[in-house]
């Protein structure tokens, strides 16, 4: 239940103002939030009760005085000593223990009690006025208007009122009926505190409309104060955004530039070198692992990332991973490894999480490690860390971090400058990171020592029943030799495509319209279809709808789906039929994921693919 706080201020010293908590219209609370708000309505009239009570004062002493003797003097003396005592106990243990919703009851009770001395009091002095002789009738049409004025103010609180006040009209009701020289009367002063029980109703029907109000009225500010701090957190995101990749295209873009100004200007002399074409591929994916990871963040931020939960072959999963930064590590000299607990391969079930998430969460775990450590070695280990729980480490000999310096590389757009200078990045991968695998029901932990080095883990939940369906082959190494057939209306994305996949060993036929595609279709089967969400004519996932549809082999054909990355768009090409999702701008590696992931889906489905050439010649149309 959603729960706000709402500050009721006093109307006298003697009352701190309370913290009332405000739950949402129509609960099981609102009218407890309500009683709550009349017994605080009752503390802030105690100022003008006790003032009436000292213009009253004289009155009821003289009343006191008719006693039959002094020891009823004293008692009546003693009891409104009680009265008083009973107050200011009651304020004082008010300063300790704040009413709330918990403690309703609690206070309800106490006020009731409290009420009920008053009525006590007022009871016994309805009966000594009842002996004053002549003065009988006056005295008690006094203690009745006194029994009016208790009612009034009993108005706020409801159990109050009902409780405390017909219990207060009792003592000089009584009193005027029981003496014969005023019978007469309290047939009036039965109308007066009927009548005034009836007004007080009305009142507290009135007063609960405004508490009503009141309430509301707090729950909206609070809301919109929660939803204008929300706002403000959304605006320095996005600054914070801007400002990394402000900073980070200027650099990434700049470098390239200048590498590929070099290898101009080294043309008139001989071809580029191969460290300067390297060194511009490198500052080209490190500026798209910005882009990337800058991007799901902000995805992240609006809440509009998802995760799906499926068993997973996570060391498979791993073992990809290392086998795609293995080759930058041997390039800075680093010995990489990875490692598998025996006791997991005896353990029955399967980590859960998705599979996309979980290589991304690795990938930046162990691309970090390859990042920062500039000698020595990386493990990565796999093993049961605790019941139901997989977790996966990556340990290096790099710089480490201290305590501080570790929290801050779990804050977005934070870098560490003392490891970190030089580095490309945007300081979100493990800020990304963490969101990701809580997302999944695990999480991300790190140690870290300056000068010995970092371990970071990903824990991920553990099913002893699920059932991971594998068929032996890496999950993230698609088939070799492939016909693709590329659908994209981007000239500059279609040739890096058809780039991509040819140094991939696969032949690509590429189309520019949907249309045309279907067509293709129809000469013979091809291995797998990439297509563009957003196509002239016929959109990207009207086409892999109408695939699907399609009977024969066909229709069982892996697709690939690529999109900017909207994810209603994401999801609207899953529901058509999409077995794999890319996110431009595509990146090799992500590629390969993406046609990895399409045909091992195609395998768990069933269905076997066996590449098959398309009639004709290697085009692009």
């Amino acid at each position: 239940m959603q729960r706000l706080s709402v500050m009721v201020g006093p109307m006298n010293t003697a009352a701190a103002p309370a913290r009332i908590e405000v739950p949402q219209r129509h609960s099981p609370d609102w009218d407890r939030a309500i009683g709550l708000m009349g017994l605080e309505a009752q503390i802030q009239l105690l100022p003008y009760a006790l003032g009436f009570f000292g213009i009253s004062l004289p009155i009821m002493l003289t009343v006191v005085g008719y006693a039959p003797n002094a020891g009823w003097f004293f008692t009546s003396m003693a009891l409104y000593a009680l009265n008083w005592a009973a107050f200011y106990a009651i304020l004082d243990w008010r300063k300790s223990n704040r009413p709330s919703l918990s403690n309703l009851r609690l206070h309800t009770a106490i006020h009731i009690a409290a009420g009920l001395l008053w009525a006590l009091a007022l009871f016994q002095t309805a009966f000594y006025a009842r002996a004053a002789g002549p003065l009988a009738e006056v005295l008690l049409v006094l203690c009745t208007g006194a029994a009016v004025t208790v009612i009034f103010f009993l108005a706020p609180n409801l159990p109050n009122l009902l409780v405390v006040g017909p219990a207060t009209a009792v003592g000089p009701v009584l009193a005027l009926r029981t003496n014969p020289e005023t019978a007469g009367t309290a047939i009036y002063a039965v109308l007066a505190t009927v009548l005034a029980l009836a007004l007080a109703l009305i009142l507290n029907r009135h007063l609960r409309g405004h508490f009503a109000l009141s309430l509301e009225r707090e729950g909206l500010l609070v809301e919109r104060e929660g939803a204008l701090e929300e706002t403000r957190r959304l605006a320095k995101s996005r600054s914070d955004i801007l400002t990394t990749l402000s900073h980070e295209i200027r650099h990434g873009l700049s470098g390239v530039a200048h590498v590929l100004a070099g290898a101009v200007g080294a043309g008139s002399r001989g071809s580029p070198s191969r460290e300067q074409l390297r060194a511009a591929l490198a500052a080209a994916r490190d500026l798209v692992e910005v882009l990337d990871a800058t991007v799901d963040t902000e995805v992240a931020e609006t809440g509009r990332l998802t995760v799906q939960s499926e068993p997973l072959d996570a060391a498979q999963l791993v073992q990809d991973v290392v086998h795609l930064h293995r080759s930058a590590a041997q390039q800075k000299g680093l010995d990489l490894s990875f490692q598998v607990d025996p006791a997991l391969s005896g353990l029955a079930g399967a980590a859960i999480g998705d599979a996309t998430r979980v290589r991304q969460v690795l990938g930046n775990l162990v691309g970090n490690a390859v990042k920062y450590t500039p000698r020595g070695r990386i493990e990565v280990r796999a093993m049961g860390a605790a019941p139901a729980t997989l977790r996966i480490e990556v340990a290096d000999t790099g710089p480490g971090l201290t305590p501080e310096e570790l929290s801050l590389a779990f804050q977005p757009f934070e870098r560490i400058e003392r490891t970190g200078g030089g580095v490309a990045g945007a300081g979100v991968g493990l800020t990304l990171s963490r969101r990701l695998a809580r997302l999944m029901g695990g999480d991300i932990g790190a140690e870290s020592a300056p000068g010995v080095g970092s371990r970071f883990w990903l824990d991920l939940p553990w099913d002893a029943d699920a059932v991971c369906v594998t068929d032996g082959a890496s999950s993230s190494i698609p088939p070799q030799h492939l016909r693709v057939l590329v659908v994209e209306d981007d000239q500059l994305q279609s040739a890096m495509l058809r780039s991509h996949l040819e140094q991939m060993g696969h032949k690509v036929l590429a189309v520019t319209d949907a249309r045309r595609a279907l067509d293709l279709l129809d000469m013979g089967p091809l291995d797998l279809l990439l297509i563009e969400a957003d196509l002239p004519a016929l959109s990207g996932v009207e086409m892999i709808a109408r695939v699907r549809a399609l009977t024969g082999p066909v229709a069982d054909l892996p697709i690939v789906a690529m999109s900017e990355g909207s994810v209603d768009q994401v999801q609207a090409m899953r529901q058509a039929g999409a077995d794999a999702t890319l996110c431009k701008p595509v990146a090799l590696a992500a590629l390969g994921r993406a046609m990895a992931e399409a045909f091992t889906l195609r395998r768990q489905a069933g269905r076997a693919i066996t590449p098959v050439p398309l009639a004709g010649t290697d085009r692009a149309a």
